[in-house]
């Protein structure tokens, strides 16, 4: 799989993607939360540097999913039986989604508050 040409290494995160699109709800939630936040932003118009604050942790969101997904994956097919190291693995890897969800709603929060001209 190294060295391969652009193009197909493209096709193959657009790959892990659609997996995750497809096999993940926490992934669908996620991004349907960030198609809200751009309508929310289309809307208010807040500074420039609230939207990129905003898509930047949109983003880092769904990047934290799609790696607890293969996470999850590699672990489940290499060791289907439960263990308690492979629970904090994806005990682990669930709870760095939820800080990352948690400073994107801190950082939507602010945004909100700063185009309605409440925090300036």
């Amino acid at each position: 799989m190294k060295n391969q040409k652009f193009i197909n290494r493209l096709d193959f995160a657009w790959a892990g993607i659609r997996v995750a699109w497809k096999k993940e709800r926490s992934f669908r939630v996620q991004t349907g939360f960030a198609i809200v936040l751009l309508i929310v932003l289309l809307l208010l118009r807040p500074p420039p540097i609230w939207w990129t604050l905003c898509f930047i942790m949109a983003v880092l969101v769904l990047a934290a999913e799609l790696f607890n997904t293969a996470l999850e994956s590699l672990i489940d097919h290499l060791h289907p039986e439960i263990h308690p190291a492979i629970k904090t693995a994806k005990d682990c890897a669930a709870g760095a989604v939820l800080l990352l969800s948690c400073g994107a709603l801190v950082a939507g929060t602010v945004t909100l508050l700063v185009a309605l001209g409440i925090v300036s």
